[in-house]
């Protein structure tokens, strides 16, 4: 199995503190995997060095996220709003940066909730500046950005894989990868397998969440055919568990996502089932080619 598997912090606790990061890790490493995913909205509490030499003592990569605030939107038509969300997602990068994580990604494109209105020809042009922008500094540093596609519910900039594309298109720099997530192709695609086969090798990161965000296997999603089109496509860099309950709650973005439902409590235990998933899965797929 080349893919290297990820989890997402939100599995094991909802802040970024030196004792939640400190049991993140060694939860993550406990379950097996290989890279943590780790949620930029709470930096203010994160203490960076110490973060990195927890990653680095376990010997887990680290993948950063976020999402933008409505006061701090870079697809707004407002440049002071556009301005604070392009010093977010700089500041964002050089942390991933001193993580000693080389992959940015999320909806760096937009805040994280419901618009109540389509994006406006200006507030598009705005995100292609600061991405294109952000793409160079992130080239300087070896580093790749990801463009998450999210559902309409969460953002009104990319909604699916065509958009992504369409996007990524006009920053116009190979580091800017497409990331997709199971979870919002649900809700937006016809199916989860014509988006991978769209996006082939520009193919950049993968969240895996059930339709519900709970245990794999426990919803309608067909797991199946999804890693049968990431073989397809030979796609073979890291794929990432995302899952949220009510259970662990962050402090801004379980309301952002909307998480108000108790799907699972035991989040040591849910990680070490979805490990077990994802490798079966992978293995199985791998076989059948």
């Amino acid at each position: 199995m080349t893919n290297k598997l990820g989890v997402h912090a939100l599995v094991f606790s909802g802040g970024t503190t030196p004792s939640e990061v400190e049991y993140i890790v060694a939860q993550t490493k406990a379950a097996g995997y290989d890279i943590l995913e780790m949620s930029l909205h709470d930096a203010k509490n994160l203490d960076v060095a110490a973060a990195r030499a927890a990653l680095d003592a376990a010997g887990l990569g680290i993948v950063t996220s976020r999402g933008l605030a409505f006061e701090a939107d870079v697809s707004s038509d407002d440049p002071e709003v556009v301005a604070r969300g392009a010093k977010l997602l700089h500041d964002s990068l050089h942390i991933t940066h001193q993580l000693g994580g080389t992959h940015f990604t999320g909806a760096l494109y937009s805040a994280l909730g419901k618009y109540g209105h389509a994006l406006t020809a200006a507030g598009r042009a705005n995100v292609v500046s600061t991405l294109t922008d952000l793409a160079v500094e992130a080239q300087g540093l070896g580093m790749t950005l990801g463009l998450e596609i999210c559902n309409r519910y969460e953002t009104n900039v990319i909604n699916t894989a065509a958009d992504a594309l369409r996007l990524a298109d006009d920053i116009g720099h190979d580091n800017v990868l497409i990331h997709l997530d199971t979870y919002h192709m649900n809700i937006e695609e016809d199916d989860l397998v014509r988006p991978v086969h769209l996006v082939g090798d520009r193919l950049g990161y993968v969240h895996i969440g059930e339709n519900h965000r709970g245990y794999l296997g426990s919803g309608h999603l067909d797991f199946g055919a999804f890693f049968h089109a990431l073989a397809d496509v030979s796609y073979d860099g890291p794929i990432t568990f995302e899952s949220f309950s009510s259970a662990v709650v962050s402090p801004t973005l379980s309301n952002d996502l909307a998480i108000w439902r108790n799907l699972w409590n035991d989040g040591p235990a849910l990680a070490a089932h979805s490990h077990r998933y994802l490798t079966n899965i992978i293995e199985g797929t791998r076989a059948a080619l």
